[in-house]
């Protein structure tokens, strides 16, 4: 049919259908990961606290629903907006985000086992984990893969654009091998449970080097090129992911391996798990000093919010569950109080990002598309040779 405006054309009729999913990046699975990482962080402390299991499992569950309604509302920007969808991948500034699918996945399984078992039953908990775990593992393993290839051979970067969020589909892999281990238990013994366990070993490594190679040139970028813009500042924290999680993998391997792999290797891991997790752990705890203070600085200079703030959750949550893992190990209370100190950090930040979320989705403001800040990077270009 045509009218008196012209033909309707292909790619404007699918852009009125759904209007209000035309902006909605990978960067929203970060809401999915920040909450679930409440919920399973929480479970992990060393001290019970009345309530405190039913409270985070109720957040886990929230958690889920978000994961469904994310995915849902994904799938309808693939379907109807795929020129933008396909102008991410293309985007250095936002195609690292694609990490955050497979880290949503992840977060949501684990914590099915850590946590939903108490109102779905441990039979599917197992399930839902690994379903996730499964289908997590593989999109982070290919985001792993995909983004930086992409950043090579098609995305234009200058060395002066080195930003923590080239971190993301690095530390993807990390999540795996952390959440991985406590499904161990739940194979047949013997070939199966050596197997995923050394699997999760072998993404630890991915991931982990993967973060060496990559976390000098975003220092480097740091302390030569001057602060961040103002709304990517708190990205800086993003920075604590592969710090944290990688100390929570190890020690999660160490709770695995004596049901897994023979008596020598197994108590290997243990070992592994404090000679690592200590100096990481003191690293982490100086990084956040580090992004503290820019934070501070960028909100005096008049930082607004933008879901960046959502890097506040998952990474201090990871490391919440370090410091959990490395009480455990080496029963030092010491260990007990940072993760009750961080725990306490980390629902600050949340409650935070999800009111300020919520404030801007019910305003319009989130969902009507980014607008170009002062001081933001340049828009990116993409290589044709």
């Amino acid at each position: 049919m045509v009218t008196a405006a012209g033909p309707r054309s292909p790619v404007a009729a699918p852009a009125r259908r759904v209007p209000a999913v035309r902006h909605l990046g990978p960067n929203w699975y970060a809401c999915v990961m920040g909450t679930a990482i409440v919920g399973t962080a929480g479970a992990g402390l060393p001290w019970r606290v009345p309530g405190l299991r039913t409270a985070c499992t109720a957040v886990w569950a929230l958690s889920l629903l978000l994961l469904a309604a994310l995915l849902a509302a994904r799938t309808l920007h693939w379907r109807h907006h795929r020129d933008q969808a396909r102008a991410h991948l293309l985007d250095p500034a936002a195609a690292p985000f694609y990490g955050c699918l497979s880290m949503a996945l992840l977060a949501v399984g684990g914590g099915a086992l850590a946590v939903g078992r108490d109102w779905i039953g441990t039979p599917a908990a197992v399930a839902v984990d690994a379903v996730l775990f499964t289908a997590g593992t593989a999109v982070g393993l290919a985001a792993a893969v995909a983004v930086p290839y992409l950043m090579a051979v098609r995305h234009r970067v200058a060395a002066e654009e080195a930003s923590p969020v080239w971190l993301l589909p690095l530390v993807a892999p990390m999540v795996s091998a952390a959440v991985g281990p406590p499904l161990v238990g739940h194979l047949p013994p013997g070939q199966m449970r050596a197997t995923l366990l050394l699997a999760c070993v072998a993404m630890f490594g991915v991931s982990l080097l993967a973060t060496l190679v990559t976390l000098p040139v975003i220092f480097g970028r740091l302390l030569t090129g001057g602060p961040l813009p103002l709304a990517l500042t708190p990205s800086l924290f993003l920075v604590l992911g592969p710090l944290g999680q990688s100390t929570t993998a190890a020690g999660n391997f160490a709770a695995a391996a004596p049901d897994a792999v023979p008596g020598p290797y197994a108590g290997g891991f243990p070992v592994f798990a404090v000679l690592y997790g200590v100096p990481v752990m003191g690293f982490a705890l100086m990084w956040l000093c580090l992004a503290s203070a820019h934070v501070v600085r960028a909100r005096r200079a008049g930082m607004g919010f933008s879901m960046t703030w959502w890097s506040f959750t998952f990474p201090v949550g990871t490391c919440v569950t370090g410091a959990e893992a490395l009480a455990r190990e080496t029963g030092l209370v010491v260990y007990g109080w940072l993760a009750v100190a961080l725990y306490a950090v980390l629902v600050a930040a949340w409650g935070t990002a999800a009111t300020r979320t919520a404030r801007g989705l019910v305003s319009g403001a989130l969902p009507a598309g980014p607008r170009p800040a002062p001081g933001a990077p340049r828009p990116a270009t993409v290589r044709t040779t």
